[in-house]
């Protein structure tokens, strides 16, 4: 644990301290940020403070007294419930404005873990709670060089399955062969495992309507098939099986067909100026060196959607951070589904992601973008148009 970066950002925040809190390990950012693991399981309540200045000072539970001792600073023990309100106002005092992993009105529920009870009793000894989005952003969504080069080789991997998953369907439509979302699926997830990579769940193989739905994954028992003159989206994510590896998270589509129809055209090139227009946000205020919010980045591609005159048909934000979690905890392009007002900060990566769903189909194109100290790059290849698979 960097206690002297988390005190140097602390202050940065305006803030007197960061204030821990867990039970029943509700709380996974708490044990990766202070990077500890308990030596048992977490039965009681613990609170663990982190001030502006000075040592750090935890408080712990008699019947688990040795939870905290992977920590540094003092640490004090309660029994009963009147105790525990009485050390930790103790612990408290003096202090004005704390961060916990609380976020107002649930704006980013990635770090709304901790219950509204516990910050009503915070509250009740005189302490302010702040939201630790920022703080939490800076220690768990920043990417080490080590990091970076995982997605890098990710990508590389990653862009050729892609073409070959492709290629099987294509191949199979053109021969007039049976195939189905389901097979190309395991294809991809059969190519993962050979190329030494991992993945939670997924892929996205989608065909028509099933693209429309943003989160469909096929299965063995729900699935269709593959057929000439339909629309293929194909929303692929993995990262290096090694600890510390990062995500590449990427969508494609294509025409099962020689030339798609004037619509599909249409609307995927919408699609293509929406997720351009919030890319040269980005690289414009990196280069800069200027300020941007997720939000920000999500109104300039909604903007495209929008004056295309299928505002209706984006219903999901324009993007989401990315690390060793597919869904990082770093600031979404986020102005929909949440308000995110956290900064882009430098070295973070995100997906940029807009969508269009029609009854029909659904065209969605997505890169990744990697926000470094001067520049923010895609790292991947940008799709152009949309693939035909029957040229």
């Amino acid at each position: 644990m960097q206690i002297d970066l988390i005190q140097k950002a602390l202050r940065e925040e305006g803030l007197d301290g960061w204030l821990f809190f867990d039970h029943h390990h509700r709380d996974p950012i708490a044990y990766r940020v202070l990077q500890f693991s308990p030596t048992q399981h977490v039965t009681r309540r613990w609170y663990y403070l982190i001030p502006a200045h000075g040592e750090p000072r935890g408080l712990g539970h008699q019947i688990e007294p040795a939870i905290l001792d992977p920590l540094p600073g003092d640490k004090r023990l309660y029994a009963g419930w009147k105790q525990q309100r009485e050390f930790l106002a103790e612990m408290l005092k003096g202090l004005g404005r704390v961060a916990m992993q609380y976020s107002p009105e649930c704006a980013v529920p990635y770090v709304g873990t901790v219950d509204a009870g516990t910050v009503e009793l915070v509250r009740t000894c005189g302490v302010d709670v702040a939201s630790s989005a920022n703080l939490v952003q800076l220690f768990e969504a920043r990417w080490s060089e080590a990091a970076l080069a995982s997605h890098r080789e990710a990508q590389k991997r990653i862009d050729a399955i892609r073409y070959a998953a492709f290629d099987l369907a294509g191949e199979a439509v053109r021969a007039g062969r049976e195939i189905t979302e389901y097979k190309v699926q395991q294809f991809i997830l059969d190519q993962f495992r050979l190329n030494g990579m991992t993945t939670g769940h997924g892929p996205i193989v989608a065909v028509n309507a099933n693209a429309s739905n943003p989160h469909y994954e096929p299965s063995r028992s729900h699935t269709a098939p593959i057929r000439k003159g339909d629309l293929l989206l194909i929303d692929l994510w993995a990262k290096m099986d090694r600890p510390g590896a990062v995500y590449y998270d990427i969508t494609w589509t294509a025409y099962c067909g020689a030339t798609p129809p004037a619509a599909m055209q249409n609307v995927f090139s919408v699609v293509a100026r929406a997720r351009d227009a919030a890319i040269a946000l980005v690289q414009k205020a990196a280069s800069a060196g200027e300020p941007l919010a997720g939000y920000q980045v999500d109104d300039a591609a909604r903007e495209v959607v929008r004056a295309a005159g299928f505002g209706e048909c984006f219903f999901h934000r324009t993007g989401h951070s990315i690390g060793e979690e597919v869904h990082g905890n770093g600031a979404n392009m986020d102005n929909y589904e949440t308000h995110d007002a956290r900064s882009i900060i430098p070295r973070t990566a995100f997906s940029i992601e807009p969508g269009i769903y029609l009854p029909e189909f659904g065209i969605r194109s997505e890169v990744n973008v990697y926000r470094g100290e001067t520049r923010a790059e895609v790292t991947g290849e940008k799709q152009e148009r949309l693939l035909e698979l029957l040229q």
